[in-house]
């Protein structure tokens, strides 16, 4: 199942606190970027983030669960109300993402 268009805007909405948010869509689904690092995405209308070590620490009883087949696990971000918390949570996963590749 594809994800919303109106699911995504909504994500945007709830982290316009944070300066530097972009996407991209990518065969149904939306790659979410913060100052040009992947940070996470919208599957099936689930907000998902990597791993981090700072993410886990603050999503402490997150589910673990798949983006898509053959993908690594990213973490269930449940409380998507709390501009405040996503905006926490990505300034602290920052330094932890890996750069983003550059274009050939």
């Amino acid at each position: 199942m594809a994800s919303s268009k109106e699911y995504l805007d909504y994500i945007i909405e709830q982290l316009s606190e944070c300066e530097a948010v972009s996407y991209r869509a990518m065969m149904g689904e939306y790659i979410l970027y913060y100052h040009g690092k992947i940070v996470g995405g919208i599957y099936d209308d689930r907000f998902l983030v990597k791993p981090t070590k700072s993410a886990a620490a603050m999503l402490p009883n997150a589910e673990m669960e798949l983006p898509y087949d053959g993908a690594k696990e990213m973490l269930l971000v449940d409380d998507v109300e709390n501009k405040a918390f996503l905006k926490e949570l990505l300034a602290a996963m920052y330094n932890e993402l890996p750069d983003a590749k550059k274009k050939k």
